[in-house]
């Protein structure tokens, strides 16, 4: 059963059911945003976004504050939005939608004035002494952002604070599989003053997405699919806008000899399940040293037995979002056990719940011929391959056409460093999960087909400003030098400076 479905509209627009993906109950109606609708929000974004951009970075802090304390006070009505949308356990509702956005509004407004301040540079030789150099960060406009549905508060969150701090407007299109939860935040902004048309929730399916990324917005932040991606790189390029792109990933996780074989199946485990495997960063592919690899295996299968798979109450693994992924992930089983594959734990849909449930999974003999080890699978099952070493092992996690992120377990924590700095990948823990995303001061962002441009943090902040350089004499008055008239005694001048700079003597090497 598809959980998005059209519904008979009394208007023009075209109208949409949603169903909770773990029972199935409807959740609600909305109407899709036309290009007309898209291109009026931007404009009254526009008109909002020079006022807001006058502010200074305290006054700006001042309405995120005051989001902070709704968030504290209200989380229960995220937890609930989220699970009617989602089906995702209540932890992680609480920690990926309401601790993680409480912590990424305290640091960017807390930290917003300080990452975006005007910069004295020094310039290098001999212009330094008859120039000054100062680098102020000015906000971009209006900023457009599509975000996904399996962190749909988050994924709204953390960017829209971010370019709001930084003096944006934002119009925002999030997936229309969780279209309300982005109405909630919507209205906590509200309730927290933000001057109208600030932030802004347009609604619907990918016609309204693409739409928002040609109506004049002055920067896309994405994330969602490699296809769609590459159609809005296109788009952007085309209208001379920039975009961050974060596209997903096949996420290696490599466990070696001298690994803490407890906590690495603790790690394997919960990095392939968590958020019912609905997670950029989450981990697709396991790969274990021969020697350990017995041992590993059986605590893996041992505690993947363990976890419990509902819809209410305590459990630990929830429904899968979206009959689409549902639709993948048993694709990319059926494949896999085509080619060779084992299923230790799991490998069906959960014919004891109503809705879309897929079970925990633990699968081996898998190899880099089935799709579950080289396309994004997006669900709960832990792949894990036998290799002979950690030569092997590396170059196995490197043969991908991703690059997002990764994890390697060992003891020896300067040995997981070396490891860390060879798979190509845009980040990388060691001894945890990947968790890259919910540290603002790491820089987060793919390699190859995970992404274009880096979001958090202080880099992240400026991406949603253009550094304007503004150069200025020191003295301001007399004649500029190198001016008119051009003389053959100023050309002779000229080049026997640049032998006395940059000739026998080190002068102009030193001076840079």
């Amino acid at each position: 059963m598809a959980i998005i479905e059209p519904v008979p509209s009394d208007g023009p627009r075209r109208r949409l059911r949603v169903l909770n993906p773990a029972t199935l109950e409807p959740l609600g109606e909305f109407d899709c945003a036309n290009a007309e609708d898209v291109h009026a929000a931007v404009e009254r974004a526009r008109k909002a976004q020079t006022e807001w951009a006058a502010l200074s970075f305290e006054q700006r802090a001042r309405y995120m504050w005051r989001l902070l304390d709704i968030f504290v006070e209200r989380q229960d009505e995220v937890i609930d939005a989220v699970m009617r949308e989602t089906g995702k356990p209540r932890t992680e509702a609480i920690g990926m939608e309401v601790f993680t956005c409480c912590d990424a509004i305290t640091y960017y407004a807390k930290n917003a004035g300080k990452f975006l301040a005007p910069e004295k540079r020094r310039i290098h030789g001999l212009m330094g002494f008859a120039k000054k150099l100062r680098l102020v960060y000015r906000p971009l406009g209006v900023v457009g952002l599509v975000t996904p549905w399996n962190g749909p508060i988050v994924m709204a969150v953390n960017p829209t604070v971010q370019a709001l701090m930084a003096g944006n407007a934002v119009v925002h299109k999030p997936s229309e599989v969780t279209p309300f939860s982005a109405q909630l935040f919507e209205r906590f902004l509200q309730d927290a003053g933000l001057p109208a048309n600030l932030y802004q929730v347009i609604q619907g399916d990918g016609e309204a997405g693409a739409a928002l990324v040609e109506a004049g917005v002055d920067k896309v932040a994405f994330t969602g699919s490699v296809a769609t991606g590459r159609k809005v790189a296109e788009a952007c390029g085309r209208n001379l806008i920039p975009c961050t792109l974060e596209l997903g990933g096949k996420d290696a996780m490599l466990v070696c000899a001298d690994a803490d074989l407890d906590r690495a199946a603790q790690g394997a485990v919960l990095g392939s399940c968590m958020n019912t495997g609905h997670y950029c960063c989450g981990t697709e592919r396991i790969y274990v040293v021969d020697e350990v690899y017995d041992e590993f295996l059986g605590k893996v299968v041992e505690q993947a037995r363990e976890l419990r798979q509902g819809a209410e109450g305590e459990f630990d693994v929830g429904a899968i979002f979206w009959d689409k992924q549902l639709d993948i992930i048993e694709r990319h089983m059926e494949d896999a056990r085509a080619k060779g594959a084992k299923v230790l734990v799991g490998g069906r849909r959960n014919p004891e719940l109503e809705g879309l449930f897929y079970e925990p999974t633990v699968v081996v003999n898998v190899s880099h011929e089935m799709q579950l080890m080289t396309e994004e699978t997006f669900g709960p099952i832990a792949a894990i391959m036998k290799v002979k070493d950690e030569e092997e092992a590396i170059r196995l996690a490197n043969d991908s056409d991703y690059g997002l992120s990764g994890n390697v377990w060992t003891t020896d924590t300067e040995k997981g460093f070396r490891i860390a700095q060879r798979i190509e990948t845009g980040g990388v823990c060691v001894n945890d999960m990947t968790l890259t995303y919910g540290i603002p001061e790491a820089p987060f962002g793919g390699r190859k087909a995970s992404g274009v441009g880096q979001i958090n943090g202080a880099h992240g902040i400026r991406g949603y400003c253009h550094a304007q350089p503004i150069i200025a004499d020191r003295k301001g008055k007399g004649d500029i030098q190198g001016g008119y008239p051009y003389t053959r005694k100023s050309e002779e001048g000229m080049q026997r400076l640049i032998r006395i700079l940059w000739g026998k003597t080190p002068i102009g090497r030193w001076l840079s």
